[in-house]
């Protein structure tokens, strides 16, 4: 055959092509092309006749073999007249034939699941740590974190479109406006005890005889909260403190007015909203939460890190009357800083005075970003996938999720490499990285709020990768990753890829324990798809008609949004399972309109 013609068909046409004569379809466009150049045709057979019920039927084009008479053709013959021995075998031959086709091709006529072709595609480590280590250095001066609203964000954002351009992706960065605290400086928190003179003995300067003053530090004793409000508590106020316990008693919140409440013992019994909120209505100076129960001894002597944790911002609002509270400051402290203020503070006759100053703007809406580059196919259909970009305001996110942004961009490298080599693809694909996501998921919402029409109309696959990260201590930390997804077939392939993975990279895939779920049950149901991250408004804000993603899960984040999330934990081996199990995916997606 002609290679110039062959190379106007796509590659999908090329591999029918190829299994209709019974060869192999892996590979490139170019070595598809080649090989069916190099395929000779049947040759014609002068005697040979294949016989049917109307009459005798000759192999007329030298393209056509044996194999492309359907099923009936072969298996309708009328035979006329006394058998002979040239015709037994004629006919042994021919059921010989079909069966072996039956067995190699497996038809989905009779019953068998289509055999799909998959081709893993190439993860490079190196390249991966550099993309994570980039978008680290990224990160604020002082308090090193990528927060959404930030000039760390917008300039994360333009590094992830530059490099998603440089691959042949054609980039559009989409702008949002969406509620968002900002840090404006560096938080300060102090006790004091003061000297001899008691109440009239200065805290600091001069006459402040025998006065203690208790520094508790930023990020490692005590972290801002989601959407805190603004504070300058000096010592000479005079601050009173009220303890709430575990939080939950609604007569010790109703006492609280006016204070700074407390609140200890398992931070799981309420969270952060339900917290804040309460504090809105009582009417609280402030408040103070504890982490006692995570971490614990873990990562940092005996101690519990303190930990960002977002408040849900329609909740907030709706609380507190139809506006954020402005003046209510929420910080959360680590266990052995909170045994300090409790003994200075909460247990002592005459309690330390308190300097909080919390500098932040919570009610202001702020700019943030969306970086998307895409290669067009011959359809509308669209295969997505993303990672966020930005972390809590005060840590690296060196996981959370700088592990899944590098992987999302190695791995639309590696795909822009098989385009460029194999051709335009039969579907759209699409990469793209989310702001706002620790603060209440508002990059990919309103992207999909903007895209809806489009999306209802054209997603195929959502993919979404979210600490897909495995820490290099598997001793201590575990060796998980978890793969999930909302649809049977999604799941099928999935499955069958990690197999064939595990078949072709067993050196890594080995290492790792590699888990799947399908959740593919009803908002609200037990087997529902969480909706912890960006993949949730591909599924459940696409109007009466829930949409198909699938996501990775990785384990070993005891540092989680705490200042340790460093990249001394990185451990980019651990990203190359995912990223190239759906990676390959996206692969057979681009090319095969029946996957």
């Amino acid at each position: 055959m002609d290679e110039t013609k062959l190379s106007q068909h796509s590659v999908a046409e090329l591999k029918e092509m190829l299994r209709s004569k019974g060869l192999a379809v892996s590979g490139r466009k170019a070595e598809l092309i080649a090989r069916l150049s190099d395929s000779s045709p049947l040759q014609k057979q002068p005697n040979s006749q294949v016989l049917t019920s109307e009459n005798t039927l000759s192999l007329e084009d030298d393209d056509r073999q044996a194999g492309d008479l359907t099923f009936k053709q072969r298996m309708g013959v009328q035979v006329y007249g006394p058998l002979n021995v040239g015709a037994i075998i004629a006919i042994a031959m021919a059921v010989l034939m079909v069966t072996a086709t039956i067995l190699v091709f497996k038809p989905t006529w009779l019953g068998f699941e289509r055999q799909y072709d998959y081709e893993l595609i190439d993860f490079d480590q190196d390249q991966a740590r550099n993309y994570a280590q980039d978008l680290v250095n990224l990160g604020h001066p002082d308090w090193e974190g990528r927060m959404s609203g930030t000039i760390e964000e917008t300039n994360t954002s333009q590094y992830i479109l530059d490099k998603l351009e440089d691959m042949g992706y054609t980039p559009q960065n989409n702008e949002f406006q969406v509620p968002m605290h900002h840090v404006n400086s560096e938080p300060s928190f102090r006790l004091c005890v003061r000297g001899v003179l008691g109440q009239t003995t200065p805290c600091e300067g001069f006459g402040a005889i025998g006065s203690q003053v208790t520094s508790f530090q930023h990020r490692s004793d005590f972290v801002i909260q989601g959407f805190s409000g603004q504070s300058e508590y000096m010592f000479n106020e005079e601050i009173s403190v009220t303890d709430l316990g575990n939080g939950t008693d609604e007569a010790l919140w109703q006492t609280a007015t006016g204070t700074i409440g407390y609140v200890r013992g398992d931070s799981s019994k309420v969270g952060n909203t339900e917290l804040y909120s309460n504090a809105a209505i009582n009417d609280l100076a402030g408040l103070i939460s504890v982490n006692k129960n995570y971490n614990c001894g873990k990562i940092e002597g005996n101690d519990c890190v303190p930990i960002f944790k977002g408040t849900n911002y329609d909740a907030l609002v709706e609380a507190n009357g139809g506006s954020l509270p402005t003046e209510i400051p929420f910080i959360s402290m680590s266990k052995d800083s909170g045994d300090i203020f409790e003994t200075l503070v909460i247990n002592s006759t005459e309690p330390a005075s308190i300097e909080l100053i919390i500098d932040v703007t919570n009610d202001q809406e702020r700019s943030i970003y969306v970086p998307c580059g895409t290669i067009e196919g011959r359809t509308s259909e669209v295969v997505i996938a993303g990672a966020h970009h930005d972390t809590v305001y005060h840590g690296q996110g060196a996981v959370d999720d700088t592990s899944g942004t590098a992987s999302v961009l190695e791995m639309a490298r590696q795909i822009a490499e098989i385009i460029n080599e194999t051709g335009t693809p039969e579907r759209t694909i699409r990469f793209c990285t989310w702001g706002g996501e620790e603060e209440g998921l508002w990059g990919s919402r309103a992207y999909v709020a903007q895209m809806q029409s489009s999306l209802r109309d054209n997603l195929r696959l959502y993919i979404n990768l979210d600490m897909n990260h495995v820490d290099a201590d598997f001793a201590n930390r575990g060796n998980s990753l978890q793969l999930f997804t909302n649809n049977k077939d999604d799941y099928g392939h999935i499955v069958r890829i990690t197999d064939l993975y595990k078949q072709e990279r067993s050196e890594i895939a080995d290492k790792y324990d590699i888990q799947f779920s399908l959740l593919d049950g009803a908002q609200g149901e037990p087997d529902q798809m969480p909706c912890n991250s960006d993949h949730c408004p591909f599924v459940y804000d696409l109007g009466s008609k829930n949409g198909r993603a699938a996501v990775c899960y990785g384990s070993g984040s005891w540092e989680y949004h705490t200042y340790l999330d460093t990249m001394d934990r990185f451990n980019e081996e651990s990203l190359s399972v995912s990223a190239t199990v759906y990676g390959t995916y996206i692969r057979l997606l681009a090319y095969d309109l029946d996957a």
